[in-house]
């Protein structure tokens, strides 16, 4: 009988009466593994109900306190981590060693967290006026929700939520449907780290769930990462029924590659970052823009680390794993078959690969365009799989205007030797994250990631400083105390604006 997933709240699992049911898929075999319960509009308000009764406690536990269970979740999450990149790739399909690498990245954010204490500190002013002071304090906001994708099970979470708990909120996470576990295994951890039931909770399902965190007025902030449109209906949804929302939408990630570059630096950072996760990350440079000379080297060089590839079970030891669902699976081959179909020079062929893996996964391989088009499907939509495209250009200001002309402003790279080259990129091309020399530009967890344009709704980018921010609002507080030794002397009474004297 197939095991059933159902939602978390008050550090125990909360059983669903819902008739609705997802199935959780291994992708790289095509079986299905479990399946997880759809929220209810009742399970939904029992899960927010969890999170409302434990935040005034929350709230009004010590900041060392709250600290020292961060820590301590740290702690359990390095010694099993192993156990996480696990369930990652048995749901997702990324090799081990890519789901390894999410965790790692989740938990900087841990432990940016762990330093709340600082974060937090406020500001105060004696004497603003005469025996006045004025002081600035940051508190939490009450119960938040976080919407994260399928592509990051773990590491978009605790984009989140660390930072959230340790500011003093209660969190209600709805995973994905279809990689659901990690969460579970991660509210898990949290009691065992000794956090308080019902200060992170877990609700499963899919339309109903995220409609009922984005209506609901008990919830008063959203933190979204996923599609362009979803984010936008995320973003107006939310806001409009009174939340915060942080909304990270989609990507056309392009890496302009200049004839000085180091050519086989290029092509191997555009073979990590073009297959890396299977192409299903938001980013993923999918568009390498070729400048003049550097073209015919550097297509040649991509084809021949792409055929080098093994595609595979990521439990293997393969270089790329499965795509998520058949569905996505099928989807990815059919912007294959529109770029051939458009004039697109197929140099690569995904399609039809024979991976290293058992059953009936959803495979497609690494596969390179070059001669691609602006008005293509395969360089104007998010494909979000294995296919990189190279877009020609004959000059740099030709690439920084592809770039700036995209609707989309998420993470952007240049290849060059070129110092100038390079300054005056990162300070023309209009997108929130830049790489030099680097393909990938996501930052540590003390700065803030987000992108522009159409891959951010609301002003507010993930973790860093502005996360701290989003997940706590200022108060201002003017005090006088009255000398006991003056009390009863009379004043002259002024019905003017004070005068700050």
């Amino acid at each position: 009988m197939t095991e059933t997933l159902h939602h978390w709240a008050a550090g125990a699992v909360l059983k669903s009466a819902t008739d609705r049911f997802g199935d959780v898929t291994d992708p790289a075999t095509g079986e299905v593994t479990r399946q997880v319960a759809l929220a209810t509009e009742t399970d939904v308000e029992q899960v927010i109900e969890a999170a409302a009764r434990a935040y005034p406690g929350w709230r009004d536990t010590s900041l060392t306190k709250r600290t020292s269970i961060l820590f301590r979740f740290r702690e359990l999450l390095n010694e099993r981590a192993g156990e996480l990149a696990e369930i990652i790739t048995a749901e997702h399909g990324k090799v081990l060693s890519d789901a390894a690498g999410e965790v790692a990245r989740g938990q900087e954010v841990v432990e940016f967290a762990c330093g709340m204490p600082h974060l937090l500190k406020g500001s105060a002013t004696e004497n603003a006026s005469t025996g006045i002071d004025v002081s600035s304090i940051r508190q939490p906001l009450g119960i938040v929700g976080i919407i994260s994708p399928f592509n990051f099970p773990a590491m978009v979470p605790m984009w989140f939520f660390p930072i959230a708990i340790a500011a003093g909120n209660t969190v209600v996470l709805k995973p994905s449907e279809k990689v659901p576990s990690a969460a579970q295994w991660m509210a898990e951890l949290w009691r065992e780290a000794g956090l308080p039931d019902g200060v992170f909770n877990v609700l499963h399902g899919d339309k109903v769930a995220v409609d009922g965190l984005l209506t609901h007025p008990e919830v008063k902030s959203i933190s979204f990462v996923g599609s362009t449109p979803i984010a936008r209906y995320v973003y107006e949804t939310g806001t409009a029924h009174g939340k915060r929302v942080q909304a990270l939408g989609g990507a056309k990630n392009h890496a302009v590659v200049l004839p000085d570059a180091d050519l086989d630096l290029a092509a191997d950072q555009a073979i990590n970052a073009g297959f890396g996760s299977a192409g299903e990350r938001c980013m993923a440079i999918s568009a390498v823009v070729a400048v003049g000379s550097a073209g015919d080297v550097l297509v040649e060089k991509i084809a021949e680390r792409a055929r080098g590839l093994v595609t595979g079970d990521g439990r293997r030891g393969a270089d790329m794993g499965p795509l998520v669902t058949a569905a996505a699976r099928d989807r990815v081959a059919s912007y294959v078959d529109a770029g051939e179909a458009a004039g697109a020079t197929l140099v690569v062929d995904g399609r039809g690969v024979t991976p290293d893996a058992d059953g009936d996964g959803f495979f497609v391989g690494p596969t390179l365009f070059d001669h691609v088009t602006t008005d293509m499907s395969i360089y104007t939509d998010e494909i979000f799989g294995p296919v990189l495209a190279v877009v020609r250009v004959d000059t740099y200001d030709e690439a920084v205007a592809l770039i700036n002309a995209n609707p989309y402003g998420n993470g952007t790279a240049i290849f060059t030797n070129d110092g100038g080259a390079a300054r005056r990129f990162q300070n023309e091309v209009e997108v929130g994250m830049i790489g030099i020399n680097v393909p990938v530009p996501v930052p540590m967890a003390y700065y803030s990631f987000g992108g522009w344009k159409n891959s951010l709704f609301g002003d507010t980018h993930a973790h860093g400083a502005e996360g701290v921010h989003f997940f706590t609002r200022g108060k201002v507080v003017t005090a006088r105390w009255i000398d006991p030794a003056r009390r009863g002397e009379s004043g002259e009474l002024d019905l003017g604006f004070p005068r700050n004297s």
